[in-house]
């Protein structure tokens, strides 16, 4: 079995079928000399066979895995689980066509209690140590073993309640804690840092086959896949300390089509952080602010990757101590009112032809596209954060369940919900639009979202869901579950009852592509 080697050098390209798209943008990414952490890729051949239980697999995977540290270790000059010069690695997925957050993904493997020590040996920075140990017990107790997430952040949420901030000494008792959570629930937890990646490894294998997954690839039509991948990575930390984060990047707006990148961080995160949904980011001028030189090396890189992919893009960033590392790009999910305005912006830039141009709206149904506003309205009873455009009307549900059943009765629904998970993804195929108290534009569930062509808004602050009770509080206003509600996708306000909606065709757009059909016919 060949493995793919990525950075450090290395100047192979690889099929996307062989090592997913993920990884074979990587590699276009080395090779342009842009800061990518260096990496390898067992291939998507083995995800069957590992699914399956395959002995002959397995093996090959441990060996795989054997081969790729020793070039991570080189590359780095790191040692894997090392008690001084400790390498820490992600094990990602990655399909030959993207499945934003589908897939699972395992952070800080090899975060053993010998290498908790060698990080703060070698940083002299013990709260970035014991964070990343307790990120890793929780990524490895819920993807590997199977743990609620939500044990999880309950001891989370507790300790941060009583203390505040966690310090360096809060952290580590509360990896004590995650550890014995573990423990309780009779599961084994590794402190050989092979055995942890081996598990990792077929985990996110395994995760091929989840739910969500498989709702997602029968939704988007993608069940002609042959399986994932899996990137082992060297961590980079934007956990490091105060000149550290990790954020998302789209080269232009997804959700309008305008011509602008839009740029969300969490300083001292990781990129778990922001693209679960679970916080809500700041945006691009936190990082001018903060770390200039990195706001404008990563400006300079959405530029380049446009031109490279010849499409906008999505980008997966971190910063560590203040330098830009380029962890991910694919083609950003949209509207289908930003891919006409994406398809014309490209042709009039010369980035590329009308008849490529006609291809990439090809799926995108241009009669019946209308951009929808809201008739009527009063004052917005709320607003948060618009991250996917139109608008929607419907009635107030709480939970994925509840938006089909009422759906599936004709009631258009609008899902609110804590923060954007996607595990959710049933319940946005279902609904007209989507609320969520927490969040931001770039989370995995906000791509969806954007994908399905739903409304969405993120971030409101106004916004307490009680999704047990099927109730929330909406800057002060009660909503049960059947109120309804109208939503904006483009402005982030959302009203109390039920609004009008008005429809009006973008026609000059149309008129353009239109002409690029005729110009086309004539030519062929």
């Amino acid at each position: 079995m060949r493995i793919a080697r990525i950075g450090n050098g290395e100047t192979g390209q690889y099929p996307a079928e062989m090592v997913g798209a993920k990884a074979a943008n990587l590699a276009r990414m080395a090779v342009l000399g842009l800061p990518v952490p260096p990496a390898f890729v067992l291939p998507v051949e083995l995800c069957a066979a590992v699914v399956r239980g395959d002995h002959d697999a397995q093996a090959k995977v441990t060996a795989g895995l054997a081969e790729g540290i020793a070039f991570l270790e080189q590359a780095t000059g790191r040692v894997f689980g090392d008690r001084r010069h400790p390498l820490l690695v992600s094990v990602r997925s990655g399909a030959a066509r993207s499945m934003p957050g589908m897939l699972d993904t395992v952070l800080d493997v090899g975060c053993t209690t010998a290498a908790v020590h060698g990080l703060v040996r070698m940083t002299g920075n013990p709260r970035f140590a014991w964070d990343s140990r307790r990120r890793f017990l929780e990524s490895y107790g819920e993807v590997v073993l199977g743990l609620e997430a939500a044990q999880f952040s309950a001891r989370r949420a507790a300790l941060t309640a009583a203390e505040g901030e966690l310090d360096s000494d809060s952290l580590e008792r509360l990896a004590g804690e995650f550890r014995q959570l573990i423990e309780d629930e009779d599961e084994k937890l590794p402190d050989d840092p092979v055995e942890q990646l081996v598990s990792a490894a077929r985990a996110v294998y395994r995760s091929w086959m989840s739910e969500r997954a498989c709702a997602y690839r029968r939704l988007q039509n993608m069940q002609d896949l042959q399986g994932t991948a899996v990137t082992v990575q060297a961590m980079v930390f934007g956990n490091h300390g105060g000149g550290s984060g990790a954020g998302v990047a789209f080269s232009r707006d997804p959700s309008t089509g305008a011509a602008r990148p839009v740029i969300e961080v969490l300083f001292e995160a990781q990129g778990e952080d922001v693209v679960s949904g679970s916080r809500t980011p700041e945006n691009e001028s936190a990082i001018e602010r903060y770390t200039p030189r990195a706001a404008a090396r990563l400006r300079d890189t959405l530029v380049r990757l446009e031109r490279e992919f010849a499409d906008v893009q999505d980008v997966e960033f971190t910063i560590e101590d203040g330098k830009l590392w380029v962890l991910q790009t694919r083609s950003a999910k949209r509207t289908p009112r930003a891919a006409l305005q994406f398809a014309i912006d490209f042709v009039n830039e010369g980035l590329i032809s009308p008849q490529q141009a006609l291809q990439r709206v090809d799926g995108v149904d241009l009669d019946a596209l209308a951009q929808r506003r809201l008739a009527g309205a009063q004052q917005p009873a709320a607003h948060g954060t618009g991250a996917a455009a139109g608008v929607a009307v419907g009635r107030a549900v709480f939970d994925s369940d509840s938006a089909q059943r009422l759906a599936g009765r004709g009631d258009p629904v609008i899902l609110m919900r804590p923060d954007t998970s996607t595990a959710d993804v049933a319940g946005f195929a279902a609904s007209a639009g989507i609320v969520t108290a927490v969040g931001g534009r770039t989370a995995h569930a906000a791509l969806v979202a954007r994908q399905m062509d739903k409304p969405c808004i993120v971030g409101c602050a106004a916004l307490a869901v009680d999704a047990a009770n099927r109730s929330a509080r909406l800057a002060g206003a009660t909503i049960e579950q059947g109120d309804w509600l109208s939503i904006d996708g483009d402005s982030g306000a959302i009203y109390i009852g039920h609004c009008d909606v008005l429809v009006e065709r973008p026609d000059r757009e149309l008129a353009e592509v239109a002409r690029w059909r005729t110009q086309s016919l004539a030519v062929s």
